[in-house]
């Protein structure tokens, strides 16, 4: 099965940011879990090292790992960063999402 979920310049600068400033931190992690307001939500963690089942996406110096589970909801999704009048916050276009709330973090499918 291939996979295709991209990382956008804004969002690898970010993460190099975050990971460099976190000593042991290799990656950002993403992945879905059940819960949030639609249905389904998006959770972002830095971790040490990579699961065997994990997408690898790189962008520059930029790492993200998404487990397989999350990647059946993640499908042509693209993860990007936003810094806005709202504020900054990493977010998840994600073609196959039905319905979102305004959090922009929570997703039916």
């Amino acid at each position: 099965m291939t996979v295709n979920v991209t990382l956008s310049d804004a969002a690898a600068k970010r993460i190099s940011q975050i990971v460099a400033g976190d000593a042991g931190k290799q990656a950002l992690r993403v992945s879905v879990e059940g819960g949030g307001c639609s249905g389904f939500s998006y959770k972002f963690d830095l971790v040490e090292s990579r699961e065997d089942d994990d997408l690898v996406i790189s962008n520059g110096d930029a790492t993200v790992l998404i487990d397989s589970l999350s990647l059946v909801y993640m499908e042509g999704s693209e993860i990007d960063f936003v810094d806005n009048l709202l504020g900054q916050s990493f977010q998840i276009k994600n073609p196959n999402a039905v319905a979102s709330c305004g959090c922009g973090t929570s997703f039916a499918i």
